[in-house]
Order: C-alpha cells, then structure tokens, then sequence
C-alpha cells in the first residue's frame, strides 16, 4: 500500500472554497503533496504568505479544482431540484437561465421551506467530492466526517 499525505478535512474545505471564490483560476489554493501544506494565490494581490517559488512544479504541489469542476456548482442545484424537490425543478431550471440565479435559487428554497435541506444536500456532497479528490490525489483526510 502507498503511503498517503496526511491532509485535514479542514484544509480541503479551506481549499475549495478559496479555489471557487471566484472565476476559475481567479484564486487558487495549492497543496504540497508531500507535506499537504496549503498555499493561496490570489489574482488580486498578496496575501501575506511568502509562496514557494516552484508552486506551479505540478509534480510537488496540486492545485484544488474550482467547485464547478466537482460537479458541485450549478450541476449541484439541478440534482438537488431533481431528487429532492421535484415539484420546482422546472422552476429552479428557469431560475439558473439569468444571472443572479443562485440568489433566487435560495430565496425560493426559504419561501418553500426547503433552505435547510439544501444546505444539508450541498454539505454531504462536498464532502464526498473532497474525499474523493482526496484520495484520487494521493491524500489521506483527516478528521471530521472522513473515515
């Protein structure tokens, strides 16, 4: 069995949210693959952080993928309206055809009384998603829901 670098479930959550903040490429998180030591980048500046200077040497570091790129943006939505809400599915579907959608989107789920469960259906598929990038990268997560 290969031996896997350690990585908190903590910093893959801090990962992903970074690398998604914004557009693809706009912010990215990297994580040193032999220490999973987490390094941010931002487009917009510096951060504090003196960043090694071969980050971008894909065979130490990895870049987390943008949410989007795990199927967990508007993807997400629509299998969450799918699954769990299909009464609104055509709405929800129409929603995400103009800008501002995920606004709506979650307006509507609080009208409908379906927020919480939205946001109980996006946690638990993060952190399967994370887990699995997790482990197809390499990485042994630590704590939290990962076993």
């Amino acid at each position: 069995m290969q031996n896997r670098t350690p990585i908190s479930i903590a910093d893959l959550e801090v990962a992903l949210e970074w690398s998604s903040s914004g557009q693809p490429y706009e912010s990215q998180a990297f994580i040193d693959r032999t220490t999973g030591e987490l390094h941010l980048q931002s487009m917009h500046g510096e951060l504090g952080e003196l960043l090694p200077p071969d980050l971008e040497d894909s065979s130490q570091y990895i870049a987390m993928p943008h949410k989007n790129d795990l199927d967990l943006g508007r993807q997400l939505v629509f299998d969450f309206a799918d699954s769990e809400s299909p009464h609104m599915a055509d709405e929800v579907r129409r929603i995400f055809r103009e800008k501002g959608a995920y606004g709506r989107f979650k307006v509507l789920l609080e009208r409908t009384g379906e927020l919480q469960k939205w946001y109980e259906f996006e946690n638990a598929a993060t952190q399967k998603a994370l887990l699995q990038w997790a482990e197809d990268n390499g990485f042994q997560v630590e704590g939290g829901n990962a076993n």
